[in-house]
């Protein structure tokens, strides 16, 4: 059993690893996900893959009665299946705006806009401070001054 998933472990990782050098950031986030996942399923089988009970005592016990699974090995999974949804959806969002601002996902063409190679002006492409929309640049809001926040609590 732990055979097949070692094989599964590499396939994935090495199936991530190809799509993390593609130049499209879609695929480069599909790889991250799938590098992700194989190492989240290499931390399952190293800490051994057992039919045993749950790690509870139970009452009026001392210690465990039977072999009680690994514990360590799935907590660390689940911490890392949270940390990776919450980066992959950071992620997503940015290369969305990215496309909504620049018109693609390829890494080449991305870099020769931000660097200004091919000779365009690009000032075009990132607008300054001053083409801000006004809600931006004025708030309408004035921020209250400490001395008023003290007198207004006293």
């Amino acid at each position: 059993m732990e055979t097949a998933i070692i094989l599964l472990v590499g396939v994935l990782i090495s199936c991530g690893l190809y799509l993390m050098l593609e130049r499209n950031l879609l695929r480069f986030i599909f790889g991250l996900i799938l590098l992700s996942n194989g190492v989240n399923l290499l931390i399952m089988t190293a800490g051994r893959l057992t039919r045993a009970a749950p790690s509870l005592i139970p009452e009026g016990e001392y210690a465990p009665v039977a072999e009680l699974a690994n514990a360590l090995p799935q907590a660390l999974v689940l911490t890392a299946i949270v940390i990776g949804f919450g980066l992959t959806v950071f992620a997503l969002v940015l290369i969305l705006r990215a496309y909504e601002r620049l018109g693609t996902t390829d890494g080449d063409e991305l870099s020769q806009m931000i660097e200004g190679e091919d000779g365009d002006d690009t000032s075009s492409k990132f607008p300054s401070s001053q083409q801000a929309p006004d809600y931006i640049r004025e708030p309408k809001i004035n921020p209250p001054v400490l001395s008023q926040v003290r007198e207004s609590k006293l």
